[in-house]
């Protein structure tokens, strides 16, 4: 009778979980959902038992990937660092990392997407450094060109639109002051000397071009 339910109680802490005693003592917690089916007098076989808890943990795997995506989209590798950091063994981990790329929430190619558009709409930098990132991100090569591919980014206009992001914080600079500020600032976005070079005297002249009708 070891394994005969003698309670089931819900948690103070955490309602969406219950307390799961077998033969008056104690054995183990569940989420609410899993133990739906679970009464008080049922008697559970070892395998039993065993299934509930990989069910349960897994879920609550699954629930902590979904928090995590709750901020930003993921790469493959950043959900596994975090899930591992989490304390999640590898085989489950891959188990959700599985049921997370069925349901289209993990996609390495969608990631480099998004992540490329975000750069470019928001905080402008060359493309080798962008790709740079998305390595760091552990998406791998041939994702990462196809979705430079179908970004069709070019870095000059990159570097313009970078250039005309930054240009306020030395509107009141002279040209040369202006030139060596913004020209250090394009270049730590990863734009080469000569790109740079090209860019600076149209961001002057698109500076000190008076505006309106």
């Amino acid at each position: 009778m070891a394994n005969l339910i003698t309670d089931i109680q819900a948690q103070k802490r955490n309602r969406n979980r219950v307390n799961i005693y077998l033969g008056g003592n104690y054995a183990f917690s569940l989420d609410r959902v899993a133990a739906a089916w679970l009464t008080v007098g049922r008697q559970l076989s070892d395998e039993e038992i065993i299934r509930l808890q990989e069910k349960d943990e897994f879920q609550i795997a699954l629930s902590r990937a979904m928090h995590f995506l709750g901020f930003r989209a993921r790469s493959e590798q950043e959900m596994e660092t975090y899930l591992a950091k989490k304390g999640f063994e590898p085989p489950l981990i891959e188990r959700v990392i599985v049921r997370l790329k069925e349901s289209k929430l993990v996609n390495d190619l969608d990631f480099a997407q998004t992540w490329l558009d975000s750069r470019q709409r928001f905080r402008p930098r060359s493309k080798s450094l962008m790709k740079l990132e998305l390595r760091q991100k552990g998406v791998a090569e041939p994702e990462i060109e196809q979705a430079l591919q179908s970004s069709n980014l070019d870095d000059f206009d990159l570097a313009m639109d970078a250039g005309r992001k930054l240009s306020s914080r030395y509107q009141n600079q002279d040209k040369p002051e202006y030139d060596r500020k913004l020209g250090a600032a394009l270049q730590r976005r990863g734009f080469s000397y000569a790109i740079v070079r090209e860019c600076l005297p149209k961001l002057w002249r698109e500076k000190s071009e008076p505006t309106g009708g």
